[in-house]
């Protein structure tokens, strides 16, 4: 125990998937900031000052996080807040209309919540941050000066427990955060908050929100409770518990329950980094490899341009433009057996997700296939080379290339009936290890487009959600999703 009482806990691992979270769409590839992409950000976890949160119903002044917590005996949690606080830097220069661009600053709160404070009426916890302006002169420009302007920040972060009904040892614990910070004037350098009018833009009110907050939650004396494979004694309590712009994880790397990672975006409990996926590409919807590839592409005046963008930018530029073949080689492809029931991984073109989407953004019953809606071709978790005795000149994934397999005429078994390309099934996902995108999909129609197999020759199928707004699109692209035959029922059979 440490003198707060708590447990040692190393967060290093559960810090760097965090961040994965907190730079999320940071700065968009090509990684310039005059690129259209970099237009629109600061998309996760944003909690805006209340007087703009008033004006745009869109947005939100707080964040809510539930989840429940067995205990056996006097509980203490330890709390760390962590945003983004925006820093705007501006040019002042001899010319007119110089750039604008957000830069980022990293803000942690962290406090400890004892027994005595759990079990009572709850604790509040106020912080602030300050404002202040920093100005560096411009490289080989005597008149000119980079100014970073910040505004202060105010909030609470508030902890409370409530008992679960039943004779169990356990608490639905809540954790609420909220943005307190007033309206300031835009006119010039912060000190501290001024009252003012609320702005009447979302980039005027970035500079007074909480940017990508999320929180890491530490328990001493009890054990988190997964929000998406409960014991079945806690669902009830699990499904009365409510969470806005949050959503709880298990996060110890080592398959404990002692923290948890209160994300602004869906993760599956205990996330892993890829360890493919040598550094940070902020951009959680495309590949490492890709990524990478793109940026080498370049030209020499873009890569000038994406270094004076942010230090941030400068680093992936340098890192991208070092890195070996062997390196290269590795964000490939790699095969990982999904029924292992290991954590899936972030932050990694290898792994089918890019910066910080889950790996093959699905469950593990299809070997890696998941519910992502990847290309419904082949067996899909195949690495980049098949068998030692096949010869390499054969896609042998390709079900084209075996004449035993034939994905539009193949059927399964399932319940007695027959089920082929164009059978009605209702999704029941859980049966198999499921995730959080479930819960938008069980008991939901689907049509099947093709009955595959996976590596070890198990049949799975691919199907179109009968109510997508346009099915006849989403199939010619491929994009399906993926169930193992234990996981759906036929739907219209007689």
């Amino acid at each position: 125990m440490n003198d707060t009482g708590m447990n040692e806990v190393n967060l290093d691992a559960v810090r760097r998937i965090a961040d994965a979270v907190l730079y999320e769409g940071y700065i968009l590839y090509p990684y310039r900031a005059s690129a259209q992409k970099n237009r629109s950000r600061w998309q996760f976890g944003v909690v805006m000052a209340p007087g703009y949160a008033a004006v745009d119903p869109s947005e939100s002044s707080f964040t809510r996080t539930e989840c429940v917590l067995e205990h056996s005996g006097p509980t203490a949690v330890q709390v760390i807040l962590r945003f983004l606080q925006v820093q705007r830097r501006s040019t002042e220069a001899a010319g007119p209309g110089a750039p604008v661009w957000d830069e980022a600053v990293e803000r942690e709160i962290e406090f400890t919540v004892g027994p005595a404070e759990l079990s009572g009426p709850g604790v509040v916890r106020e912080f602030s941050v300050p404002g202040g302006e920093d100005r560096e002169p411009l490289a080989g420009d005597e008149s000119g000066f980079a100014v970073r302007r910040r505004e202060p920040l105010v909030g609470a972060v508030s902890v409370r427990t409530t008992p679960v009904p039943g004779p169990w040892r356990a608490v639905r614990l809540q954790v609420r955060v909220e943005n307190r910070t007033a309206a300031v004037s835009t006119s010039g350098p912060a000190s501290g908050p001024a009252s003012g009018p609320a702005p009447a833009l979302r980039d005027e009110a970035l500079p007074t929100a909480l940017v990508a907050a999320h929180l890491i939650v530490t328990v001493s004396g009890g054990q988190f409770i997964s929000m998406t494979d409960p014991p079945e004694w806690a669902k009830p309590a699990v499904a009365d518990c409510e969470n806005t712009g949050s959503w709880p994880i298990l996060a110890d790397p080592d398959g404990g329950r002692q923290v948890l990672l209160a994300s602004p975006i869906i993760l599956y409990d205990h996330p892993q980094l890829a360890p493919e996926s040598p550094g940070e590409l902020y951009d959680g919807t495309e590949i490492d490899e890709i990524l990478t590839l793109r940026t080498l592409a370049l030209s020499d005046e873009e890569k000038l341009e994406a270094r004076a963008t942010d230090p941030r930018a400068a680093a992936l530029i340098d890192r991208v433009e070092s890195m070996d073949a062997q390196t290269m080689e590795q964000l490939h492809g790699t095969l990982r057996r999904g029924a292992s029931g290991a954590g899936r991984a972030l932050h990694s073109g290898a792994s089918g997700a890019g910066h910080s989407g889950a790996s093959g953004a699905g469950h593990s019953g299809a070997s890696g296939a998941g519910h992502s809606g990847a290309s419904g071709a082949g067996r899909p978790a195949a690495g980049p080379a098949g068998p030692a005795d096949h010869d390499p000149a054969v896609p042998w994934w390709d079900p084209e290339a075996d004449a035993s397999v034939s994905p539009d005429t193949d059927a399964v078994l399932i319940g007695g009936h027959e089920v082929a390309r164009g059978s009605l099934v209702r999704l029941r996902p859980g049966a198999r290890r499921a995730d959080a995108q479930d819960m938008f999909l069980a008991g939901r129609i689907a049509e099947v487009q093709a009955v595959l197999l996976d590596i070890e020759d198990r049949p799975y199928l691919a199907v179109s959600l009968t109510d997508h707004p346009d099915p006849d699109l989403s199939v010619a692209h491929g994009r399906f999703l993926y169930f193992m035959p234990d996981e759906v029922e036929p739907w219209g059979t007689s």
